[in-house]
């Protein structure tokens, strides 16, 4: 029985071609041939303003928290159902993390309870687009503008995605990226960081050179360069910018294998919903989603872990997701108790589905089988 992966990476030959050039061509630090080439690209194919190929998205977030300059005591809303990265990031300067609830229909984060909990002390809002499909972002807009908070977007998950035609990553004053192997493309680690609001930009090089001006030493701008600011090292090697531009280039296709994945389980187990165990996600309204993710969403979690076994026992990878920021043993000791049903109701009931370019769609159906006949059992 051939085991049928939870996720394998995007890989391609011209990946590891783009490799052996950068070796030849004499520099694999940070800044080099391909790093430059992936960031003319995502320049020209997205229309970023700026942006900065990073070691991860958990470094594009923590630029993000000194580029604006959280301090000690300031709050930081997110959503509770999320990666804690876009938690420690802040965390890691001095912030409070408000946690709130998802939405009830989606993980995505709920604005209503976003604006319950902002306070004199909301520094920022850093939001996450869950599997890809945007947040509701007129509404959280314009609370920001509203109440004069800073609008962060973690877009882990979310590279080429749209919210009414307008790019996910563009919202906010600055968003983050993930380039980690689980996504859709990748370079096995990295990220990338977008700044929307030009006053960030002078100092995000800084930051990003170790807290210096060495990148104005390299431009020719000045005659030496030296430490003005914090900074730490966070510059992608180019042999992982070699790794992920042709990923860049061919996102679209990469995408559509996906699209078809995701519809064919969609097809055959939207129907099954009626022996009332689980449902299944949708797209989510007013966005063009990049199919990162197809969960199953059961009544309990006994259920789910029936589910799981049974997939498991036939090879078959599946994975729940996140603990809810809130119920960890940190977020309890550091920030005290509360009770967010929907985020709990994730936490405890999201079941994924394997996902990949590298997957076969026979396999796929095999999947949807084996979960289709055991609904059926139920019922003998």
């Amino acid at each position: 029985m051939e085991l049928i992966s939870f996720n394998i990476p995007y890989y391609s030959e011209k990946c590891i071609d783009n490799i052996k050039e950068t070796c030849l061509k004499g520099k694999i630090s940070g800044d080099g041939y391909f790093s430059k080439k992936c960031t003319d690209l995502l320049k020209n194919k997205y229309n970023f303003d700026e942006c900065h190929l990073v070691t991860s998205c958990t470094h594009a977030l923590e630029m993000m928290a000194m580029l604006i300059e959280i301090k000690e005591g300031d709050e930081v809303i997110i959503p509770s159902y999320t990666f804690v990265s876009t938690a420690n990031a802040f965390v890691k300067f001095g912030a409070k993390i408000i946690c709130v609830d998802s939405k009830k229909d989606n993980p995505n984060i709920d604005p209503i309870d976003i604006e319950k909990n902002i306070t004199s002390k909301t520094k920022a809002i850093c939001i996450v687009h869950y599997a890809g499909w945007g947040c509701d972002m007129e509404k959280i807009v314009e609370l920001c503008k509203k109440h004069n908070i800073i609008l962060l977007e973690d877009a882990a998950q979310a590279i080429h995605s749209f919210y009414k035609e307008k790019l996910l990553g563009t919202f906010g004053d600055m968003s983050a990226f993930s380039f980690h192997e689980t996504k859709n493309i990748n370079c096995g680690e990295g990220g990338l960081l977008v700044i929307n609001n030009k006053k960030y930009s002078e100092r995000a090089y800084i930051i990003r050179e170790k807290g210096t001006n060495r990148t104005q030493f390299f431009e020719k701008k000045v005659d030496k360069y030296e430490w003005i600011d914090k900074g730490s090292s966070y510059l992608l090697s180019d042999i992982n910018a070699a790794y992920l531009y042709p990923q860049i280039e061919n996102i679209e296709n990469i995408i559509k294998k996906r699209e078809t994945i995701w519809n064919t389980y969609y097809e055959n187990l939207k129907p099954y919903e009626k022996y009332n165990v689980f449902i299944t996600c949708e797209k989510v309204s007013n966005c063009t989603g990049n199919y990162h993710i197809f969960y199953l969403l059961f009544n309990n979690n006994e259920k789910l872990r029936e589910i799981k076994n049974l997939l498991e026992c036939n090879a078959i990878m599946s994975t729940t997701h996140y603990v809810p920021l809130h119920k960890s043993h940190y977020y309890i000791k550091n920030f005290g108790n509360k009770t967010l049903p929907n985020s709990e109701k994730f936490g405890d009931c999201i079941l994924r589905l394997p996902i990949h370019n590298h997957i076969d769609i026979n396999d796929i159906t095999s999947v949807c089988n084996i979960i289709q006949n055991y609904l059926t059992s139920l019922k003998k």
